[in-house]
């Protein structure tokens, strides 16, 4: 048998990949801040439009202390996150549910996929008027815009994580006398948890868009209305202040989710978790 030297074997890692991942992370953000403190120095784009990171920077701070001090902005967050908390349970509950029916019946696969993605296919943000008219303008109208949008991730996830088991474990439980239900519990469900998490990670970041679109659309009393108040008087620092709230609350939701798949599917290795670095 011929030896090949070792190095033919190695790949070659390009420097920016040799990087770790938080360094990277920094580089990439005080890139993008060097970029947006030069616009605005330099007056390419008016204030009102773009205001600059130091003076948005302010308002982060204002914005966070009126979370910590319990002020108005507070009983805002509070508002949003709990529809971004009611939205996303009902999201992975009805939409296991579904998925195991889509992934795991005849039925489900021919008749309810089909249906499915053509919802998916409508735009999603049009049916807000519809929620409003049928719940109301307060949080219920919110809560299940959310939760549509956040459904579809979810029952595909589950559902290409039950159609990923390999069929030879499949005839191997078939041939020791194994059920639907004792498959589906043992082998298709196991399989399939790397599937099923990616799909409630997709998930915990559109369910925050959804509750802003509802409170966009609908008023209430979260941040969607700080915003909307925001725009309407060009504080355009405060907009994109109570965006960056909104940013870590899709971070932290996406990171519990993330925690969770670390705790239950340890055996899977997940780079969009930095697993591998």
């Amino acid at each position: 048998m011929t030896d090949f030297p070792e190095t033919v074997w190695r790949e070659k890692v390009a420097f920016v990949d040799r990087i770790p991942r938080p360094l990277a992370i920094a580089l990439l953000v005080a890139i993008i801040l060097a970029a947006w403190q030069t616009v605005t120095a330099l007056g390419l784009v008016s204030p009102i439009i773009l205001p600059s990171p130091a003076r948005t920077a302010q308002d982060l701070v204002y914005v966070g202390m009126g979370i910590l001090t319990g002020s108005y902005i507070f009983a805002a967050f509070l508002v949003t996150a709990q529809e971004v908390v009611l939205s996303f349970i009902l999201a992975s509950a009805i939409g296991i549910a579904i998925g195991v029916i889509v992934g795991g019946t005849a039925f489900g696969e021919r008749a309810l996929m089909p249906v499915i993605v053509a919802i998916d296919t409508m735009p999603k943000v049009a049916f807000a008027p519809l929620f409003l008219s049928w719940l109301g303008f307060g949080i219920a109208s919110k809560v299940a815009l959310a939760t549509f949008i956040a459904l579809f991730p979810i029952i595909v996830g589950v559902a290409a994580g039950l159609h990923a088991t390999d069929e030879n474990a499949r005839m191997l439980f078939r041939s020791l006398g194994a059920g639907p239900w004792r498959t589906l519990v043992q082998l298709k469900i196991p399989t399939g948890l790397p599937h099923f998490f990616t799909g409630l990670k997709v998930s915990a970041i559109g369910v925050v868009g959804g509750a802003i679109t509802g409170e966009l659309v609908g008023g209430g009393k979260g941040f969607g209305e700080l915003i909307r108040i925001a725009a309407s008087q060009l504080d355009t620092p405060r907009v994109f202040s109570l965006i960056c709230y909104l940013s870590l609350m899709g971070l932290a939701t996406f990171g519990v989710v993330a925690w969770i798949q670390r705790r239950f599917v340890f055996w899977h290795r997940d780079s969009a978790l930095g697993d591998g670095n």
